[in-house]
């Protein structure tokens, strides 16, 4: 039965993988493929897999979203944010309650739900989704003029805490658990512990980052994976909002220059990424394919009246005083609102929950999300382009903590030795081409900026700005020369295996051959190949 499980896990992951692929061809979101894929295997869906467990769901997706809100704010780039600052945050807060209040009465009015429930469900799908709407513009390349990427990056990324304030507190009055005194307790805890902690962790992390000596990548990548994880649960273990930690501790552990970023970068984008999957593929197994008809009416009502009105009217009440953004630049904000994780994750807090629903909120949530992912995210390209929202110039991949030039540049560092015919000249007469640049003279302890009259001079170290290089057929591997070798104790240019000996390591020293290098028993040989 294990192993069953096991292939069925593989089989599935796969199959999310190869719909990333193929939805990014054809311009649609990827979380809608992985919700329609747990449709398929749903109890009433085409593979008949049984899955209620919604306990087993909202612990999950409960840590799952976690990393999302975490890597969320390890990913933003705070230059890029800090002048739209203060209008993100006011999205993130204000926008939130403003866009919670108003389907609250939406519902109330129209669908004639109680008002309670009504205002429960507003708050469980005020906040907006970062990763729906990024990797539409990650994937497409899309640049947005007037600083939207970075406003959309933040308030998406740090609006779920309020949210989930909102929906802890609806729940807790629903299930007579809760006063105007708890209330007002429980929000001032949620944000100043959530706050506080967060800076203090962050804080502390950033010193550990700075005083550790992990020594590889996969031992700094489970540091910052502790840390996230910590972030969430301390503030949580006090009454504080651990998400918004989370959050927090990311956004300045991601704007901190330290050791192997590039790798714990891809080891966050990894777990995230299959979070994600996980997150969209049980809400698809949680749905009820022959259910979901019910809801559907309320929730085309729903999905329209928080694209046409709900979310325009917190968006342009909150830019409209800045006086700086254009009705093109807040249309296009207010559009780009789509749902996703966080309100899956509310919804099912919502279902486990003591509090009595009268209204089936998770299908309707189901298909809110689902029309916001469809409709809205395969239409923001089209509509920044109709909006004249794009800006060719620009690169949203700057909005990210994550970015790098893509210009292909690496830095060498090369030793003048006493023989080398560098030693004794000066940098204008190395003849460097024109694709290198000396930027950097060590000697001893001194870092010298060079000039074109700097004389370098044996035992300089300098360190060289070039074009890297990296193709799909050029590789490295390693050899080790051993004691039976007939290559031990033979000079380098006796070495006639295929490759070139780019490297030789001995014990702890690294050694840049020539052709008179001796090689020894136990030396590991760096080969360059052309497969």
């Amino acid at each position: 039965m294990t192993t069953l499980f096991l292939i069925l896990i593989a089989v599935v992951i796969l199959a999310n993988i190869w719909l990333n692929v193929v939805s990014s061809r054809i311009g649609v979101p990827a979380l809608l493929a992985f919700m329609v894929l747990g449709m398929l295997f749903a109890n009433n869906g085409l593979w008949q897999v049984r899955f209620d467990n919604y306990d087993f769901a909202k612990e999950t997706c409960t840590v799952g979203l976690i990393f999302i809100m975490f890597y969320g704010g390890f990913g933003t780039r705070w230059k890029a944010v800090k002048p739209v600052v203060s209008e993100a945050a006011l999205l993130a807060s204000v926008g939130v309650v403003a866009t919670a209040a108003l389907v609250g009465v939406f519902c109330h009015f129209v669908l004639r739900w109680a008002w309670l429930e009504s205002l429960l469900f507003g708050s469980v799908m005020s906040s907006t989704d970062a990763a729906s709407v990024f990797s539409i513009l990650r994937s497409r390349r899309i640049g947005l003029k007037n600083n939207a990427a970075p406003m959309l990056e933040m308030e998406s990324g740090s609006n779920d805490p309020a949210a989930y304030t909102l929906t802890t507190i609806l729940l807790s009055v629903m299930n007579g658990t809760s006063s105007a005194g708890m209330v007002a307790w429980n929000i001032f805890a949620q944000i100043a512990f959530g706050a506080g902690c967060g800076l203090l962790i962050a804080k502390l992390a950033t010193l550990g980052l700075r005083k550790i000596n992990f020594g590889s990548d996969a031992s700094g990548s489970l540091f910052i994976f502790a840390i996230a994880v910590a972030s969430y649960a301390i503030p949580s273990l006090i009454g504080g909002n651990g998400y918004l930690s989370a959050y927090i501790v990311g956004i300045i552990l991601g704007n901190e220059e330290f050791s192997r970023k590039k790798a714990t970068v891809s080891f966050f984008d990894g777990i995230t990424g299959l979070v994600q999957m996980l997150i969209f593929f049980l809400l698809g197994l949680l749905a009820r394919p022959m259910l979901l008809h019910k809801a559907v009416l309320p929730a085309i009502a729903i999905f329209l009246f928080m694209t046409l009105a709900a979310r325009p009217a917190a968006v342009f009440g909150i830019l409209a005083p800045f006086r700086k953004y254009s009705l093109r630049m807040q249309t296009f904000v207010s559009f780009v609102g789509l749902r996703g994780v966080a309100s899956i994750v509310f919804a099912i807090m919502a279902m486990v929950d003591p509090a009595f629903l009268r209204n089936d909120i998770f299908n309707t949530v189901f298909m809110v999300v689902l029309l916001s992912i469809a409709i809205q995210g395969s239409l923001i390209p089209f509509v920044a382009k109709k909006l004249d929202m794009v800006d060719p110039h620009s690169d949203v991949m700057k909005t990210f903590s994550d970015y790098s030039d893509d210009s292909g540049m690496s830095f060498g560092r090369i030793s003048v030795t006493a023989d080398s015919a560098w030693a004794g000249k000066a940098i204008r007469n190395l003849g460097l081409p024109k694709a290198a640049l000396l930027v950097l003279v060590l000697r001893g302890d001194e870092k010298i900026q060079p000039r074109g009259s700097t004389v370098l001079l044996p035992g300089d170290d300098v360190i060289i700005l070039t074009r890297g290089f990296e193709d799909s057929v050029t590789s490295l591997e390693e050899r080790t020369i051993k004691a039976d070798s007939r290559f031990a104790g033979k000079p380098l240019s006796e070495f006639h295996d295929k490759g070139l000996v780019v490297l030789v390591r001995r014990g702890e020293q690294d050694i840049i051959p020539n052709g008179g290098t001796v090689l020894e028993a136990g030396d590991r040989l760096v080969i360059l190949n052309l497969m």
